[in-house]
């Protein structure tokens, strides 16, 4: 019987060839493939290995799994047929961070949507508050029909 396995965070630059020349050590393997994205064609960044044994699957995951390929540790397991009727995690992120919308709204931090500030003076007064506003500028705004 063949045992389907899931090879995770694997470098990008994995193909399917050096995919199965990775566990080919192991036993025969009748497929190795990595998920690419559709459009780009870029790799996903895990894959499958099936193999022709179910002991030499069992060995490939004791041996293979958290090795380190490439500056990246492997996560290597039994694959489980995916399920679209089980609760998924929420994904957070985004461009609002969780916060809904493009990162407005809801104040605090001083990138989006944060706190105004105003240059302050030695005397405490904002540069930027009304108080300051001369009787030129009130005067043409009154001449606009403001």
């Amino acid at each position: 019987m063949s045992k389907k396995v899931f090879v995770g965070n694997l470098p990008f630059s994995t193909d399917d060839e050096k995919l199965k020349a990775m566990f080919s050590q192991y036993g025969e393997i009748t497929e190795a493939v990595i998920i690419k994205n559709k459009f780009s064609g870029r790799s996903k960044g895990f894959g499958f290995v099936t193999f022709a044994n179910d002991a030499d699957a069992a060995k490939a995951m004791a041996e293979m799994n958290e090795k380190e390929i490439e500056g990246r540790k492997i996560t290597v397991k039994e694959a489980t047929p995916f399920n679209p009727d089980a609760p998924r995690p929420q994904r957070r992120g985004g461009f609002g961070g969780g916060r809904g919308g493009f990162g407005g709204g809801r104040g605090g931090g001083d990138r989006f949507g944060g706190p105004r500030r105003f240059n302050k003076r030695e005397d405490g007064k904002s540069e930027d508050s009304s108080e300051n506003a001369s009787d030129s500028d009130s005067d043409s705004i009154e001449e606009s029909g403001y």
